[in-house]
């Protein structure tokens, strides 16, 4: 033993040794731990010396067998030489080497998801905004850009608390699916079994029928925010006549184009340019166009609504615009009679009934918008003036439509409610090779028909989609080799006073390998908020969407 402590002590002593020591250091300071005093080294001959001592006097005590001299000891380290100071290992007792976290896997993707925010929030001028991305059900990337609270120069952070607007008819439809799962409620029979107090319905002298599910698509004829019927039907015609102008234009185009013909680039430009700013600006500068929702009376309402069957009396009396089934037209007060029917149907207070099913999600900061309660991280919100100042929005009371777009939420919350309804729709592929797979918050045939798209419904933020059940729909589509591919996804925008918001999910497209060695959700879901209103969010988190899934079919 005297031996091999004076080889130890040797060893240290010799100019290698010091070298090693020096090495020893340098591995130490870039582990982040704190310096090696000078001794450190006759330190560890010590701790050696003792260390042997304490293993020989065991086994004269014959505590461990004798072992042949040229057998190693199973438990003694190796005996090997020591690696030169630019190879020494930062961890050399890890088991396994760890996997990159989120923010280096998924590195490129979030520095070009990043500069995508920053464009569209420096285009609009929003205050602020935040994001959050989640892989396949886990949280990779959240950030906040800019500032929740000009006024006290408070920045927006993932766990900033905004409005959500018609997400909140997601949520709505959650409740909706449940009571229906549970028999409780028949989506085919007229609302008045529920809601006696919403009166029965004629279209042009017609008596017509308003049921729940041509409620959750906007098929009912209820009316929006506009009140004038006419203008209503001047802009559903102008709609309807620009697509058939648009369809024409495309195969006169295309003759011309066959015999030779030139397009005129410099009128396309032009006529391009003039679209392009009036979607800025609102799309209500075109002849016969009707008013921006922003500029509707009751969307600015500051009086409180003790229960959804008395918001009822602001619309229950109005006639039908179209007649049920016939045409779309989107209805934040269709949602508003929905929550009326929930309240029926489950015997809770719509919001009770709500916060049920948001504890069930884990989404602990989502909240009905109200004025008095304190709400820590709840952002405030900005419009501009006409003078294109940045100022306050009005104060509002969201009461008269919880369930059309009267709730806050996080980005955090909003992934979390993505994934659970991906899992459900999912779940169902994958029960053949996973048994011990535990059910989804709905079951996959309900998941199957929320994302189903209806006819005669349209997806104003994408018009390659349809409108599902409270869900924006684009299914899967290629129309030619080697050119565009649609991938299907599923999204719902919002726009209230003072903010903009979008949740989207795009499902991994599954084939049966990945069936076997995987579990759900498998996709990409984004969420962002924006306390800023009128901005259009569904191309951004489409891109960024995409861009996850890039990264993440590079690294699998």
């Amino acid at each position: 033993m005297y031996r091999l402590l004076s080889a130890v002590t040797a060893r240290a002593a010799t100019p290698g040794g010091w070298a090693w020591g020096r090495g020893r250091r340098a591995a130490h300071h870039r582990a982040g731990l704190p310096p090696l005093g000078p001794g450190w080294v006759g330190g560890l001959g010590l701790g050696l010396g003792l260390a042997l001592g304490v293993k020989l006097a065991g086994g004269l005590r014959g505590a461990a067998p004798t072992q042949s001299p040229g057998a190693p000891d199973p438990e003694a380290s190796p005996q090997a030489e020591p690696l030169p100071p630019q190879e020494q290992p930062l961890a050399p007792w890890s088991a396994q080497t760890p996997m990159l976290p989120p923010t280096r896997r998924f590195a490129r993707a979030i520095d070009s998801s990043r500069d995508l925010l920053h464009r569209i929030k420096d285009e609009v001028g929003a205050p602020g905004i935040v994001v959050g991305v989640s892989v396949d059900g886990k949280e990779v990337w959240s950030e906040g850009l800019g500032y929740a609270d000009v006024e006290n120069r408070v920045p927006c952070k993932p766990e900033t608390v905004m409005r959500i607007a018609s997400i909140s008819k997601s949520l709505t439809m959650v409740a909706v699916a449940k009571l229906w799962e549970a028999g409780k409620l028949d989506l085919d029979i007229p609302v008045q079994h529920y809601v006696p107090e919403f009166p029965e319905k004629e279209y042009e002298g017609e008596k017509v029928s308003v049921t729940t599910r041509l409620l959750i698509s906007h098929l009912s004829g209820i009316r929006h925010y506009e009140k004038d019927m006419k203008k209503v039907k001047e802009e559903k015609a102008y709609k309807a006549s620009k697509m058939m102008k648009g369809t024409v234009e495309s195969d006169h185009e295309k003759e011309f184009k066959e015999k030779g013909g030139k397009s005129n680039e410099k009128s396309d430009f032009a006529k391009a340019k003039i679209e392009q700013d009036n979607d800025a600006k609102g799309r209500n500068l075109k002849p016969g166009k009707k008013k921006n929702d922003f500029e509707q009376g009751e969307l600015y309402l500051k009086e409180k609504f003790e229960n959804s069957i008395e918001s009822l009396r602001l619309f229950k009396n109005d006639p039908l615009f179209f007649k049920p089934g016939s045409q779309f037209l989107y209805s934040t007060f269709g949602y508003t009679l929905l929550a009326a029917i929930v309240e029926r149907a489950s015997g809770y207070k719509y919001l009770d009934y709500m916060q049920k099913i948001f504890h069930d999600l884990d989404m602990l900061t989502t909240v009905q918008e109200e004025n008095e309660p304190v709400i820590y991280n709840r952002a405030r919100f900005y419009v501009y003036n006409k003078k294109r100042r940045l100022v306050n929005t009005p104060y509002v009371d969201n009461s008269y439509k919880w369930a059309g777009g009267g709730f806050l939420s996080t980005v955090g919350d909003l992934l979390k409610f993505g994934n659970a309804m991906l899992y459900g729709y999912q779940v169902g592929l994958f029960k053949n090779s996973h048994e011990n797979l535990l059910p989804g918050y709905l079951k996959p045939e309900t998941m199957v028909m929320i994302w189903t798209p209806v006819p005669n419904t349209e997806m104003s933020w994408d018009k390659e989609g349809k409108y599902a059940m409270a869900w924006g729909v684009v299914e899967k589509k290629q129309t030619y080799g080697s050119c565009r591919k649609q991938r299907h996804y599923a999204s719902h925008t919002g726009g209230a006073v003072g903010a903009s918001s979008v949740l989207l999910v795009l499902p991994e497209e599954l084939d049966a390998e990945a069936i076997n060695n995987k579990v759900p959700p498998r996709g990409i879901v984004v969420s962002i908020i924006c306390n800023m209103q009128s901005v259009g969010l569904n191309n951004t988190a489409l891109k960024i969407a995409l861009e996850f899934d890039k990264d993440r079919s590079d690294i699998s």
